[in-house]
C-alpha cells in the first residue's frame, strides 16, 4: 500500500486540520479511506472497480478533497459489497473529518452539465441522513459496472456521513454522462457546504446550536 500524506492547504487561521482516516474490515471487504477536506483535489483510488475509481477521482478533483481509497473485496461474487463498503467508509471519514460542523456553510447546491446530461445535487450537513434519488439510468451497465450500485453507494455515504442529499436528473440519455455529472455536482455541492463561513466563526450553523 502506498503512503498517502494529505496536503494541508486552504485552512483558515486557527482552524483545525479536517483530516480523517477510517479502516473498515468485514468478512467481505477491507477498506481504508484517508480524507482531507481542505485539499487540492489529489486522489488515489484502488477499489478493484475501475468505474468507481473514476467517480472517486471526480469527487476529489471537483470537491478539492485529498482522497485515498484502498479496497479489497469479494469481487469474484460481484461488485456490490465493495461498492457499498467504500460508500460506508467514505461516509464515516467525512463525518469524522467535519466533526461538529462548527463554522461551515452547511448547505451546498450545484447543477452540473455533461454534454446532454444535466444533474442537480442539493445537500445539507443536517445530522439527519436522508437520500432522495432521482436518477433514471437508461442502461444496466457502464462497462462492467452495474448501474444499480450508484444508488447503493449514495445510500451508504448518506447514512454514515449523516447528510441530507437530493439528486435530481434534469436531462440526459447517456448513462455514463448522467452518473459522472452526478458525482461532479456532488463534489461541488460538498465543496460549497464545507467551506468556512467567516460570519459564523466557530458557531454551529443551526438555530438549535447543535447538529
Amino acid at each position: 500500500m502506498e503512503t498517502f500524506s494529505p496536503t494541508l492547504t486552504g485552512l483558515a487561521p486557527g482552524r483545525p486540520n479536517r483530516v480523517a482516516t477510517v479502516q473498515r474490515t468485514t468478512g467481505e471487504t477491507q477498506v481504508r479511506v484517508t480524507l482531507n477536506l481542505d485539499g487540492q483535489g489529489e486522489c488515489q483510488a484502488a477499489t478493484g472497480i475501475p468505474f468507481l475509481d473514476h467517480m472517486l477521482h471526480q469527487l476529489a478533483s471537483h470537491g478539492l478533497l485529498d482522497l485515498q481509497v484502498d479496497a479489497q473485496g469479494d469481487l469474484h461474487i460481484d461488485d456490490h459489497h465493495t461498492n457499498e463498503d467504500v460508500g460506508i467508509t467514505l461516509g464515516q471519514a467525512l463525518a469524522q473529518a467535519v466533526g461538529d460542523r462548527r463554522g461551515i456553510h452547511r448547505f451546498g447546491h450545484f447543477v452540473a452539465p455533461l454534454d446532454e446530461a444535466l444533474v442537480q445535487v442539493a445537500l445539507d450537513f443536517s445530522g439527519r441522513p436522508h437520500l432522495s434519488y432521482g436518477l433514471v439510468l437508461p442502461t444496466q451497465r457502464v462497462g462492467t459496472y452495474d448501474t444499480q450500485l450508484v444508488r447503493e453507494f449514495f445510500v451508504a455515504l448518506v447514512n454514515h456521513s449523516q447528510i441530507t442529499l437530493h439528486i435530481r436528473q434534469l436531462d440526459g440519455i447517456n448513462t455514463h454522462h448522467l452518473i459522472e455529472a452526478t458525482f461532479k455536482a456532488m463534489a461541488r455541492a460538498l465543496r460549497q457546504a464545507l467551506e468556512w463561513d467567516s460570519r459564523r466563526a466557530d458557531q454551529v450553523p443551526s438555530s438549535k446550536g447543535v447538529l
